[in-house]
């Protein structure tokens, strides 16, 4: 998925004003009309089938939009409903997540906003700290934990790495979430933590040759 690509330039979005610090208040959800004018640029264009991501400033915070309404009435009518509604359920299960952006909600059945994250997509110098992969993992755990998995860690801008050396986890539109202790949780989530622990493995090896 596309969620957040476009961090990898997100030197272009410096002059935008400092996220508020009271990150205990809701982030602001533009309506449908508010986005044409609160947008900055364009971070990705989804194609047929997938949806536009827009980084946003609105009321004094930077916020990233996925968006179907531009695609075809088909995609808007079935596939662009379907996934912005199974990705809002995944980002609404991680609030309060220590490596998840937060969630500000959907403008419609066709848009979701979330909090816009800054940072770089290893692997490049300078090369991780020694105890990134070790967060990296308990940020799956604690995902897992709450029901969600990711299943789209093979690309590597799903996690972004913050100017501390955190992992932050983004675009959770491939998510499958499940009810945690539930039936289904037990008898999936084994398989699927599985999947997203041997593709966050792909972190460690692209990043062994810039230490060695």
């Amino acid at each position: 998925m596309d969620f957040l690509r476009g961090a990898r330039q997100s030197a272009g979005v410096s002059s935008l004003p400092a996220a508020s610090a009271d990150e205990s208040a809701p982030l602001p959800l533009p309506s449908r009309e508010e986005l044409p004018g609160a947008v900055v640029r364009r971070l990705s264009q989804g194609g047929a089938r997938n949806s536009d991501v827009l980084l946003l400033n609105y009321r004094g915070h930077r916020l990233v939009v996925k968006d179907f309404t531009p695609r075809s009435a088909l995609v808007r009518a079935t596939l662009g409903r379907w996934i912005t509604a199974r990705e809002a359920r995944a980002w609404r299960a991680l609030a309060g997540h220590p490596s998840v952006p937060r969630f500000a909600g959907c403008v419609d059945a066709l848009a979701l906003v979330s909090e816009y994250c800054e940072g770089r997509i290893p692997p490049r110098r300078p090369p991780l700290p020694p105890a990134f992969h070790q967060r990296l993992r308990s940020a799956l755990d604690e995902m897992h934990r709450r029901g969600v998995a990711h299943l789209d860690l093979r690309h590597l801008g799903n996690v972004l790495v913050d100017a501390a050396g955190n992992p932050v986890l983004v675009d959770f539109g491939a998510a499958v979430v499940l009810r945690p202790g539930g039936l289904l949780a037990r008898l999936l989530m084994p398989i699927l933590s599985a999947i997203d622990r041997r593709m966050a493995r792909k972190w460690q090896r692209a990043e062994a040759p810039l230490n060695s």
